[in-house]
């Protein structure tokens, strides 16, 4: 802010100038992420290509942004990313936080009957969710591949997520079982679509608000594994009420913990068990009189999820 003195010196065409920079100040909203350029949607719902000031600003899907247009009506200026509700992220190879999205307030993670569903991944986002405070939905799709082996599998992992409790729903893009479900989830909220390449995170996308046409892609013919289709976040809005961004797919996922961070919170069957814990600091992995690992031996905890915990404690160790 200019003082009053500073100010009366200037040359009136300088202040006009500074005036007019302040009344170009405009909000927004980043509607789709492709690293230095963005697409930002304005009050009235028009889209605008527009370039992060400086290397050092960075927006994401679902950031809340101040912005100017260019000159001439050109491509715009994103010049500050306002305080963001919530972050998805994982780590970098430095060890340092990666921001996906943001301002997010539901994450929908989807698995598929081809390829394989990792459950560990599933986990991971879990964790992520619990530590942004926002829900979270899986969703079982591809079904109409269903197999006499692989039902029995998919069924065991969706039915141990939903006793935790977390909604979960078996859909299928094709027949369209499952979506109006999944479509009653997302009415009122800001979801990210997440998971392994391949499931089909575009499809059910296209699904839910027909005529988007977000990029589909084919599982390897060598791997069986799914190839990434979509190369960069973009949010929708569906017809019903809410938001969907769709996201690259990935073959893993970690979230980025912070020090006073511990992913227990993701994993909400162990909260109770936990109160038997001899320590208040328990991280249940090698204390004596441990209430989770208890638990676990019981069969009140799955094997499973308990290993995947130590998996994890064990990354960030």
């Amino acid at each position: 802010m200019l003082s009053r003195s500073v100010a009366h010196r200037m040359p009136r065409s300088t202040k006009a100038s500074l005036d007019a920079t302040q009344d170009d100040l405009r909000s927004g909203r980043v509607v789709a992420d492709y690293g230095r350029h963005v697409l930002i949607e304005d009050n009235d719902g028009l889209v605008h290509p527009c370039t992060l000031r400086g290397r050092r600003l960075r927006a994401v899907c679902g950031d809340r942004v101040t912005w100017r247009l260019g000159p001439h009506g050109g491509r715009g200026v994103v010049e500050a990313v306002l305080p963001r509700r919530s972050e998805l992220t994982r780590p970098t190879p430095r060890g340092l936080s990666e921001i996906l999205a943001a301002n997010l307030d539901q994450l929908i993670v989807v698995c598929a009957l081809a390829p394989p569903f990792d459950a560990n991944v599933i986990d991971r986002y879990l964790v992520a969710a619990a530590l942004m405070e926002i829900e979270a939905v899986i969703v079982c799709n591809k079904i109409e591949l269903a197999t006499p082996e692989n039902t029995i599998e998919s069924d065991k992992l969706l039915e141990e997520f939903m006793q935790i409790p977390y909604p979960g729903v078996r859909t299928s893009a094709k027949s369209g079982q499952g979506l109006p479900q999944l479509a009653a989830l997302a009415i009122g909220h800001t979801s990210i679509l997440v998971g392994q390449s391949g499931v089909g995170k575009s499809t059910l996308l296209n699904a839910l608000r027909p005529h988007t046409d977000a990029p589909v892609g084919e599982l390897s013919s060598n791997s069986g594994e799914g190839t990434h289709t979509t190369s960069a976040s973009r949010l929708y809005k569906l017809p019903g009420g809410g938001e969907l961004i769709d996201s690259p797919g990935v073959r893993e996922y970690t979230p980025h913990l912070r020090r006073d961070q511990n992913p227990v919170s993701g994993f909400l069957e162990f909260l109770i068990p936990a109160r038997s814990c001899r320590f208040r600091d328990c991280q249940h992995r090698h204390e004596p009189d441990c209430g989770v690992k208890t638990a676990v031996a019981d069969g009140g905890i799955s094997t499973r999820r308990y290993n995947s915990y130590l998996a994890l404690m064990h990354e960030e160790a």
